[in-house]
């Protein structure tokens, strides 16, 4: 091709052609191409953008989806604007001993004269605390774990998945009941069980990112960074991990709805949230004997917990399919 056409075609090529195929990921040290505007000249923020685009129309066009999320958020603003608006707060002790849901208490009150919708309300709270601190922790554990297993492999690799294997064969509930007992006898221990529960629930999370960055490490926008001087930090965090972000808020969310479970599951035991404090696994134990009496103690906090948890779950759902590569399109 002669010297002037040449001139001609790159000064005329879209800012597509300068782009490096690799997941839409170069090194900021690279020289923008002729012709490309700011935001593409690395051949990133442009792709990179209408990638989260399509994955939030996917998202939005899923009709269960959306219903999980606004009850999700529903719950957790008025369990908020409950506790500090109310005309009862969880605490208070009225003269209404196990009334019926009523005008004045819509979910009634149990045997001392708390409201229980003060109560159940706080006991959402509560949950949504926990789970959120679980998912959080459980999360930057996984991540970390399998980011430095996946990319380095080796001895690395052997090392840090043995050490998983172990957690893995551990009898999850029956740890968590012999560690939360140590905590049983404390009125504000959600924090601590939100740490024992985490420090339990990353190792499926930590396989996931270590499978993703085992094969992220041999494609061609890594081996690139390698050439052009990335440190290994630069290439994990830059360039390999917003490849795996996908399958990391799924299964971040699905922590959440079984963080809940677990922390149901030991209250309801009597090992998790003591009282003065009140979770909806706490409210169901104490619910469950005058279940066919005062059936009201006992079916709002069970209503409520399956429906958070169905929530969260419906969300879970409708991130793996937004983030599925194989839905090119948004269903209209």
């Amino acid at each position: 091709m002669p010297e002037p056409a040449r001139e001609n075609f790159v000064m005329e090529a879209p800012g597509e052609v300068a782009t490096v195929e690799a997941g839409a990921h170069t090194l900021p040290t690279a020289s923008p191409g002729v012709g490309l505007g700011g935001t593409d000249a690395y051949g990133l923020s442009g792709e990179a953008r209408s990638q989260w685009r399509i994955v939030l129309g996917r998202f939005v066009h899923q009709r269960l989806a959306m219903i999980g999320l606004g009850t999700f958020v529903l719950l957790g603003v008025a369990s908020v604007l409950v506790g500090h608006f109310w005309q009862f707060s969880y605490t208070d002790i009225t003269n209404n001993l196990n009334d019926p849901p009523s005008w004045t208490n819509p979910f009634g009150t149990n045997a001392i004269g708390n409201d229980m919708f003060a109560q159940v309300m706080a006991g959402v709270e509560k949950d949504m605390e926990i789970a959120l601190t679980v998912a959080a922790m459980a999360t930057l554990i996984g991540v970390t774990i399998g980011a430095i297993a996946g990319y380095y492999r080796g001895w690395v690799d052997s090392l840090l998945m043995r050490f998983v294997d172990l957690v893995l064969v551990l009898p999850v509930l029956a740890v968590l009941i012999l560690l939360s007992s140590k905590l049983a006898k404390q009125s504000n221990n959600w924090l601590g069980l939100a740490v024992i529960i985490g420090a339990l629930s990353w190792t499926y999370v930590a396989r996931l990112v270590r499978a993703d960055f085992l094969s992220l490490r041999e494609r061609e926008f890594v081996e690139a960074s390698r050439a052009l001087g990335a440190t290994n930090r630069r290439i994990i965090v830059k360039h390999m991990l917003p490849n795996a972000i996908g399958p990391i808020i799924v299964n971040a969310t699905l922590t959440v709805g079984l963080s809940i479970i677990f922390e149901s599951t030991l209250s309801f035991l009597g090992l998790g949230v003591q009282p003065p404090a009140v979770s909806l696994g706490l409210l169901v134990d104490q619910g469950q004997a005058s279940a066919t009496t005062e059936w009201w103690l006992f079916v709002f906090p069970v209503a409520f917990l399956i429906v958070l948890i169905l929530s969260i779950f419906l969300i879970g759902d409708g991130l793996r399919e937004a983030f599925d590569p194989k839905k090119s399109r948004v269903r209209a």
